[in-house]
């Protein structure tokens, strides 16, 4: 579990914010997404006061774990506020009908021991509670992680994200 809860911290020992995409990547623009597919007169506010908020209890472990729907498929998450981005294990990917092959997979951050492979991609939707965002940036690592990571990719389009004693509060 080192692996998940310190792999993904920005200019930490794993970040995938501090290099671009590799040049077969298929990550979407999600600025692009955010200015092109709000409806006129909607605000950030008004997107979280309709989803409302989604309160998460803290596990026995002292982590924070969410179901949350990838593409259709529910998955389950650590939250992981140092993460740049959502990481996928191998398998919850295909459970997401996301594909890839050996040659797809190519160094996408630092760890401790060396470079972590896996696939830069661009996930259709990602759905926890009332709150959904689209074309979300994350990685596939196929090998070496025990569960998926929930990262900044997705938590900072819920705002506010924040953590009251045994529980962690996304949105208002």
């Amino acid at each position: 579990m080192a692996f998940a809860g310190a792999a993904l911290v920005p200019d930490g020992p794993m970040d995938f914010s501090t290099e671009g995409p590799p040049a077969n990547a298929a990550v979407a623009d999600t600025a692009a997404y955010t200015a092109s597919d709000k409806q006129s007169g909607d605000t950030d506010s008004y997107a979280a006061w309709v989803a409302g908020a989604t309160e998460l209890p803290r596990a026995a472990d002292g982590h924070f774990y969410a179901d949350a729907t990838v593409n259709g498929a529910s998955l389950e998450f650590l939250v992981d506020t140092g993460a740049s981005v959502i990481a996928l294990t191998g398998a919850d990917a295909r459970a997401a009908g996301l594909f890839w092959s050996a040659a797809d997979v190519d160094p996408v951050a630092r760890g401790a021991s060396g470079p972590v492979h896996g696939v830069e991609v661009s996930l259709d939707r990602v759905t926890l509670g009332g709150h959904e965002a689209r074309n979300v940036r994350a990685v596939i690592v196929p090998d070496g992680l025990a569960v998926s990571l929930l990262g900044q990719s997705f938590l900072t389009t819920i705002q506010p994200v924040r953590i009251e004693g045994d529980r962690m509060v996304l949105g208002e």
